[in-house]
C-alpha cells in the first residue's frame, strides 16, 4: 500500500502501521523519465515513450504484503503457496487489493488512509528515485531479484535479498505487485 499519512516525515524515514505493523518507508517527491528508455535494453510498446513526470513524496510498503498482514487484515489467504507468515501474498486480484487497502484504512478508524501507488509512484520507487536503472537496484538482478524460477519453486520470505537505494525490497521478481 501506498500514501499513508502519518506523521511529519523526512526523506527515508520508516514508519510502522499500526495495526499490522507494515514498515513503511518515505519517497521523497522528484522528477525522473518515466518509461523503458535505453538504460533498460529491450522495451515493450507500452512502456514507450520515455516521458518526464512529477511527483509529491509518498509513503510506500518496504516490501511486499505478507500472507500474514494479509490474514490479519483480510482473515482468509488465497495464496496458492502458504505456509509461512512472511511469504509475499499472490493470487490477489486488483479488486482483492483494493479491499485489503480499504478495510486497513476502517480498522485504523480512517485515521491513516491507504492506496495503491500509481504506476508512476510505483516505477519511480522501484528504479530507487527515478534513476536510470534497469531494474530496482541497479542494471544486474542477482543481488536483489528471484528470477528465471519455475513456478513450481514458489515464492520466497520478502526482504531475503538486497534492498534498492531507497531500502525497499522485492520490487523486482518474487510476485507481481498491483497499482492504481
Amino acid at each position: 500500500p501506498a500514501n499513508a499519512t502519518p506523521p511529519a516525515h523526512q526523506a527515508g524515514d520508516g514508519w510502522k502501521e499500526p495495526i499490522t505493523q507494515m514498515p513503511m518507508i518515505w519517497i521523497p517527491g522528484g522528477c525522473y523519465p518515466m518509461g523503458c528508455g535505453p538504460w533498460t535494453g529491450t522495451c515493450d510498446p507500452d512502456e514507450k515513450p520515455v516521458h518526464q513526470v512529477c511527483l509529491k513524496g509518498f509513503w510506500i510498503g518496504k516490501y511486499e504484503v505478507t500472507q500474514g498482514e494479509w490474514e490479519e487484515v483480510i482473515f482468509d489467504n488465497p495464496s496458492f503457496a502458504q505456509g509461512h507468515a512472511n511469504l509475499p501474498i499472490e493470487s490477489v486480484s486488483w479488486l482483492d487489493a483494493k479491499k485489503f487497502i480499504q478495510q486497513l484504512s476502517s480498522l485504523n478508524e480512517k485515521k491513516y488512509t491507504f492506496r495503491l501507488p500509481t504506476e508512476a509512484e510505483w516505477e519511480y520507487a522501484c528504479r530507487s528515485g527515478g534513476k536510470r536503472q534497469a531494474y530496482a537496484g541497479g542494471d544486474t538482478l542477482d543481488s536483489f531479484a528471484w528470477f528465471n524460477e519455475e513456478w513450481s519453486v514458489g515464492h520466497h520470505p520478502v526482504a531475503q535479498k538486497a534492498p534498492n537505494g531507497l531500502g525497499l525490497y522485492d520490487m523486482c521478481g518474487n510476485v507481481w505487485e498491483w497499482t492504481w
